[in-house]
């Protein structure tokens, strides 16, 4: 496919995701007005390992469906990433023209449903199951040779595909997994951006601390550590979520009400220079598992607001 393609619906997911998270606006404007540069290192995805039956026949809801979009984008799967503790698996994606096209990451996570208790693995997949799920094949196949109307209907899938979930699923699904109320509560929709400290190329935010001291003044709530370190090729950290009112259902009357749940928060990183073999320096650019870990955390809910 067309890079322009690729580009363009970053672009759109972009401006949508940073309409809802004003933190990531008020990172671009930050950076914008020291005069530096504003790029993006990855873009995160969450989903469900659930297969469901389609018009389209079975379909696997995890890693696989958004998968599919990506290699169609040119993209390869090069790292995997396991979360025994938090029943998830990650893979993360690279475009081989990612430098000269300046094309972000892409890092795909997924709840293995079927390591969940049992009684939570079929609230999510009755949550999920039955609904006409975008299909990525026809969808190029249809608008292939119309750009814009192509890019505006990839746009579509992530979005989320089921019905808004019952407030009680959401609730005992929470308390076993926040990622997997999460999903059921906003599907496939981006779950962070991630400013990208080694492009910013201004010395009022020369790395990831001075940037985070920065957004923090600025009266962005930030996550309390920056997690990973110089040796290992990677540092991360991140905003709090943003919260957002959820439209759900009424467990009585089955009626449309509206609930505040987290939505997502802005990442920012900055990659090191590593020892890729003995005397050979390249710059890291993968993730790290420990670090991943702890950004899955900033979704949590605190509170469950009651009615």
């Amino acid at each position: 496919m067309k890079p322009e393609i690729t580009r363009h619906l970053w672009e759109l997911l972009w401006q949508e995701y940073s309409a809802r998270v004003s933190y990531a606006r008020t990172y671009e404007q930050m950076i914008t007005a020291a005069g530096g540069t504003v790029a993006n290192d990855h873009i995160a995805f969450r989903s469900l390992r659930t297969t469901v039956d389609s018009p389209h026949g079975k379909i696997n809801l995890g890693i696989d469906y958004l998968g599919e979009l990506a290699l169609s984008l040119g993209y390869e799967a090069v790292g995997e990433y396991t979360f025994s503790e938090s029943s998830l698996y990650a893979r993360h994606y690279r475009h081989p023209q990612q430098e000269e096209l300046d094309l972000p990451k892409l890092f795909i996570s997924e709840l293995l449903v079927d390591e969940l208790p049992e009684a939570i693995a079929q609230l999510i997949h009755q949550t999920v199951a039955g609904e006409n799920l975008l299909n990525c094949s026809a969808i190029i196949n249809t608008f292939g040779d119309d750009a814009k109307s192509l890019t505006k209907q990839l746009q579509k899938i992530f979005t989320r595909p089921w019905q808004p979930p019952k407030r009680s699923i959401v609730e005992k699904v929470n308390q076993v997994t926040q990622y997997g109320a999460w999903v059921l509560l906003h599907g496939y929709a981006v779950n962070h951006f991630t400013g990208y400290v080694n492009r910013q190329n201004t010395p009022e935010y020369p790395d990831i601390d001075a940037t985070a001291r920065g957004l923090a003044k600025l009266g962005v709530p930030m996550k309390a550590k920056i997690e990973g370190n110089i040796a290992s090729g990677l540092r991360q950290t991140a905003t709090e979520a943003v919260t957002e009112v959820i439209p759900i259902l009424d467990d009585v009357t089955n009626a449309e009400i509206q609930i505040p749940w987290t939505y997502a928060y802005y990442e920012i990183a900055q990659r090191y220079m590593v020892e890729a073999e003995p005397g050979k320096q390249e710059l890291f650019d993968a993730f790290l598992g420990k670090n991943a870990q702890q950004l899955f955390e900033m979704t949590k809910l605190q509170q469950i607001a009651s009615s």
